[in-house]
């Protein structure tokens, strides 16, 4: 925990933050970075906006994107190899994984199967649509294995801005909440940007990430060090992505 930086009008780069713990930089296992030069490319962007480690997070999905921890690290090794012969690139790269909370969860977490942040943090997301039936369940054995539960941008959850005492009753529970910086600048829509701005006032969100896939998430990211209701609003909060190293 950490204060983030002298008042200006707009934010220099992300090295207030200095790690990203939430992005999709493996190529081609689900919809984020396509192909090695893909990753390498974004990669650097990210080190020029001021981010020395990255932690990408790629989906698992059991539909969708049913990776693996195999496919993962595979993939993962790949990038690795490509960016020793990228001597300009000093940003540090470490993976973990974003896991959707589906129906196959419960049996993931039975078989030790995640890939998890520092801390034994495990980030999990949920549908835009409503919570999964096993929500609290999931928690509290994820809980009880030794983990902690990490929400990925409960911002994007309108569905518990209508009930938003829910918020906090899953911050009670344990579960700890990261916070798109692209929600911020309106990059998913009005609502979504009104409640992130909300979560920050209520003093509710404990990591800031990017959530990155893609070159115009990049060049959101730019324009959001340029936004000074944006700068103020970070100015006032403190976050734990030192942390995680």
């Amino acid at each position: 925990m950490f204060n983030l930086f002298k008042k200006t009008a707009r934010l220099k780069d992300y090295s207030f933050l200095g790690v990203d713990l939430h992005s999709h930089l493996l190529p081609g296992i689900d919809d984020g970075a396509k192909s090695v030069t893909d990753s390498l490319a974004l990669i650097g962007e990210m080190q020029q906006m001021g981010f020395r480690k990255l932690i990408t997070t790629p989906h698992v999905m059991s539909d969708l994107y049913p990776n693996t921890p195999e496919t993962i690290l595979k993939q993962y090794q790949l990038v690795s190899d490509a960016l020793a012969g990228e001597p300009g690139i000093t940003a540090a790269l470490h993976t973990a994984a974003e896991y959707l909370l589906d129906e196959q969860f419960g049996q993931k977490m039975a078989h030790g199967e995640l890939l998890t942040l520092p801390g034994r943090r495990v980030l999990v997301e949920m549908s835009f649509i409503s919570a999964p039936p096993q929500l609290d369940e999931y928690l509290f054995r994820l809980q009880a294995k030794g983990y902690r539960p990490l929400l990925a941008h409960p911002e994007r959850y309108l569905f518990l801005r209508e009930s938003f005492r829910r918020y906090f009753d899953l911050k009670e529970r344990g579960c700890e909440f990261q916070l798109n910086i692209l929600s911020l600048t309106g990059y998913y829509g009005k609502h979504v940007r009104e409640n992130a701005f909300l979560l920050l006032r209520e003093g509710l969100i404990d990591f800031l990430g990017t959530d990155l896939h893609h070159r115009q998430h990049a060049e959101n990211l730019r324009l959001a060090l340029e936004d000074p209701a944006i700068a103020k609003a970070l100015r006032k909060m403190e976050f734990k992505n030192s942390e995680l190293g």
